[in-house]
């Protein structure tokens, strides 16, 4: 009797609950406006419920995790001069972000050739070498993209490697080490558990650049890790993904966001980027496109958006985790009613099982509508869209809201015909592997499951 008088006394009395609440309501109203912070209505929803709901566990998790945007400063767009150009190019640019330009494409069919190009990049670099990705493996990949790594620092090569803090989890020390012995430097975004004040540590850095002297990029979805190529002993079957390299002036702008990436860490920039060095003979136009909170917008998703309600007669994706939200599945609707094939390859079981969850209330909705899932029987890590003949984006960047709003991302918008062809070629035969996705409803249990994890669990 007596532990449960002194629970009971532990516990606020109503009065007392009811300021706590209104202190915590208060300091949600004044940082967002203070951050001019644009949430979703669900996710502010989340956040106010929980607020009021259990105050005393969300208000530091709110401060920790409730930042979304780290206000870049934005340039408003002068006036245009010149005749219009793609309208996703147009678009681009209002975001302050490069323009198109001619480049030298390689699109690598599988992981033996993206293994080979990667090299090519790493040993292919005279001065300067830059490597961002999520993970490397602790695998034969992982170990021999470290070995050439150090190798290149030992010619004399400037090597920088920028590692995510959640990737760099599983890193032996000894790679660092390796690197650092052999004169490259090593940086870790956002460190997990570091005290240091370098952002909320929800915001990942997703991105996967590999560039040689500011002019070759190496990009796409794979991380360094076996299974996103030949395969290793965890996952003997390599996974479905798609990368790419190329020469030309978006490669630049690639380095530059790499080095605004790394200043962000190491707290000023090392080196400045050489203005690009003319265009590449017989080129492709392609363009690079970060997203991420790092960004003045939502550029990803703004520029998917747009090209759902553009789209006149195919949307073609395939993406490892499909949890969009509301914008973007609202645009995915209205494009198939429209009659746009929208077709939308992913795997049946992922390796992420609270995405496999979640993702079957947006599925049943767009089903209904007449969008198109292939059910992959493997487990396909790429990231690519092709919207008609004209444009393709192929990058780091999942069709889910953590991808989308919170993560730093990067891509490539492609608008030569032949990168597009290509891509939805891809696209299509490997969703011709995947089963018809066939919609069940859900029973209460399992509805109310789903609606509190879209809720929670994928808006922070």
């Amino acid at each position: 009797m007596n532990r449960i008088d002194d629970f009971l006394d532990w516990l606020p009395s109503p009065s007392q609950h009811l300021l706590f609440v209104t202190f915590a309501l208060l300091v949600y109203v004044l940082t967002t406006r203070a951050r001019r912070e644009q949430r979703a209505p669900t996710t502010a929803i989340a956040w106010v419920m929980g607020l009021v709901l259990v105050p005393y566990l969300v208000l530091p998790v709110y401060l920790v995790f409730g930042q979304r945007k780290l206000r870049p400063t934005g340039t408003p767009r002068p006036p245009r001069t010149a005749p219009a150009g793609h309208w996703a190019a147009e678009l681009i640019e209002s975001f302050g972000l490069a323009a198109p330009s001619d480049c030298d494409i390689r699109l690598h069919s599988d992981g033996a050739a993206a293994h080979e190009a990667l090299f090519d990049v790493i040993e292919g670099a005279r001065s300067s070498l830059d490597v961002s990705t999520f993970i490397i493996g602790d695998d034969a990949l992982g170990h021999e993209v470290i070995t050439r790594l150090s190798q290149r620092a030992r010619d004399g090569i400037k090597v920088r490697v920028l590692l995510d803090g959640f990737g760099a989890l599983s890193l032996p020390r000894s790679h660092f080490d390796s690197l650092r012995d052999a004169g490259a430097e090593v940086a870790v975004f956002r460190p997990i558990f570091s005290l240091q004040r370098s952002g909320p540590r929800n915001l990942r850095n997703h991105r996967k650049l590999t560039i040689a002297d500011d002019r070759w990029l190496w990009s796409g979805g794979r991380n360094l890790a076996g299974e996103y190529f030949t395969g290793n002993d965890a996952h003997p079957v390599a996974w479905r993904d798609l990368s790419f390299d190329l020469h030309g002036d978006v490669a630049t702008a690639a380095a530059r966001q790499f080095e605004h990436d790394w200043s962000s860490v190491r707290g000023s920039t090392s080196r400045a980027i050489a203005a690009a060095a003319g265009a590449v003979a017989a080129g492709e136009r392609a363009q690079f496109l970060p997203s991420g909170p790092d960004q003045t917008e939502d550029t990803a998703q703004a520029l998917l958006i747009d090209a759902c309600f553009r789209a006149e007669h195919r949307v073609l994706a395939i993406t490892p985790y499909f949890v969009p939200g509301d914008g973007l599945r609202d645009a995915l609707r209205l494009a198939a009613r429209r009659g746009v094939q929208v077709t939308i390859a992913i795997p049946a079981q992922s390796n992420h099982r609270l995405a496999d969850f979640v993702r079957a209330r947006t599925m049943r909705d767009l089903a209904r509508a007449g969008v198109q899932f292939r059910m992959l029987p493997f487990m396909a890590h790429a990231k690519a869209v092709v919207v008609d003949e004209d444009i393709a984006l192929c990058g780091s960047i999942n069709l889910d809201l953590r991808s989308l709003l919170l993560n730093h991302e990067a891509a490539v918008v492609f608008y030569g015909r032949a990168e597009v062809d290509w891509l939805a070629q891809w696209i299509e035969t490997t969703a011709s592997a995947g089963d018809p996705y066939r919609a069940r409803e859900p029973g209460l249990a399992r509805d109310i499951a789903e609606g509190l994890l879209l809720t929670i669990a994928f808006q922070v």
